[in-house]
């Protein structure tokens, strides 16, 4: 019997604040598994979106980062009325997406 183990990815996001003013810059930094390739869904997005790149970036790792918090935390009193909307969206940016990069 073969083994399937998932092969996550591992991602270190950091985010920086661009200070002003002789201000002390924030950072906020944290670790995350994903299943998915996130430069690969970055890709797609900003191929395929027809948004400005800056803003189908960050779409794509805002998607990476919620859609499987979501995904696992569905029934959860926060997520439940979301979910059925966030599945929707989904649903039609990867055809957008996929018809999109079809076409190049």
């Amino acid at each position: 019997m073969m083994s399937t183990l998932r092969k996550d990815k591992h991602y270190q996001i950091t985010i920086e604040e661009l200070a002003s003013d002789q201000q002390t810059a924030r950072t906020l930094q944290f670790n995350y598994l994903d299943r998915e390739d996130l430069f690969k869904a970055v890709e797609q997005i900003t191929k395929g979106s027809s948004l400005a790149n800056n803003d189908a970036k960050r779409l794509a790792v805002s998607l990476r980062l919620l859609g499987p918090l979501l995904m696992q935390n569905r029934k959860h009193s926060l997520f439940a009325e979301f979910f059925p909307h966030f599945k929707t969206f989904m649903q039609q940016l990867k055809s957008t997406v996929k018809q999109a990069n079809n076409a190049h």
